[in-house]
């Protein structure tokens, strides 16, 4: 698998070849190839400044001449009017890196904001959002670190770094007994050291995950009620994540259940990119 830089290394050579190509046609034809400047990234709506070190690695990767002055890091609280960095270098390369880091700032900043949102409705409690898998193709490892800047936790990065067990899984392994056996087999067999959740549908699954053993317990559309006895049953024998259909104005039913974590898919499938934009300044 490859490592976290080399996944966003890749990212950008993709990001660069679809938008700039074969050349930037209309710089290339209008400013001269010495010409210096300056611009600034100004903030234009409140929210999570988020991708202000991979706005780093789009200059640096262009190119390395272009000085980065950055006021304000990844994680803060931002307001419109606020200059979160300026660089400044030849003119060319900083028109050809606009739509790219701003592409990478608007939506990673989009995602901090909306967890941040979600994790401070969470306040008073043990519980901590998570993400999902539900990430924009290629954007994954740039998603999920907004995730984490915004306050919340990664759940898993993908199908490599843990096994969960879901209905299809337990569906076709012929029940949570004999999937759980399997993936206990796979791992000894393939000295990974890998944890183990299992999504359930009902309280006898939850006794069978109980009973197979495994490292955290996934309660599948449950209702809060439903949640409120789960979590009961199981008394703290695993962690409890609630998954499926939980909104922002249901977040909190869920969090006074007692569960340990709540997945939710919007923050990263259907989140709106923070305003910004990328001024020439002197």
């Amino acid at each position: 698998m490859d490592t976290r830089d080399e996944l966003i290394d890749k990212l950008l050579d993709l990001a660069f070849a679809e938008d700039v190509g074969d050349g930037d046609h209309t710089t290339l034809s209008t400013i001269p190839a010495d010409e210096k400047g300056k611009q600034q990234l100004i903030i234009k709506e409140e929210g999570t400044l988020a991708g202000v070190e991979i706005a780093r690695k789009v200059f640096e990767k262009f190119d390395p001449s272009l000085k980065m002055t950055v006021f304000i890091n990844d994680g803060a609280h931002v307001k419109p009017g606020d200059i979160a960095f300026v660089v400044e270098g030849p003119v060319r390369s900083l028109l050809q890196t606009e739509r790219v880091m701003l592409n990478i700032m608007q939506r990673m900043s989009g995602i901090a904001t909306t967890t941040a949102r979600y994790q401070d409705k969470l306040k008073g409690f043990k519980t901590k959002v998570l993400d999902t898998r539900k990430t924009t193709p290629g954007m994954r490892m740039l998603e999920k670190e907004a995730v984490k800047i915004g306050g919340g936790k990664n759940h898993r990065i993908g199908l490599f770094d843990m096994i969960l067990i879901k209905d299809n899984h337990v569906d076709f392994a012929g029940g949570i007994k004999e999937a759980v056996a399997a993936a206990k087999k796979y791992l000894k067999d393939t000295s990974r050291d890998l944890k183990i959740e299992v999504e359930v549908r009902n309280t006898e699954e939850i006794n069978l995950a109980l009973e197979a053993g495994v490292d955290r317990i996934m309660l599948d559309n449950f209702t809060p009620e439903r949640t409120r006895e789960a979590v009961k049953l199981i008394n703290g024998r695993t962690e409890v994540e609630s998954s499926g259909g939980i909104t922002y104005d249901t977040l909190r039913d869920y969090a006074e259940c007692g569960v340990d974590f709540i997945s939710v898919g919007a923050l990263t499938h259907s989140v709106k990119g923070l305003d910004m934009s990328f001024k020439a300044c002197q």
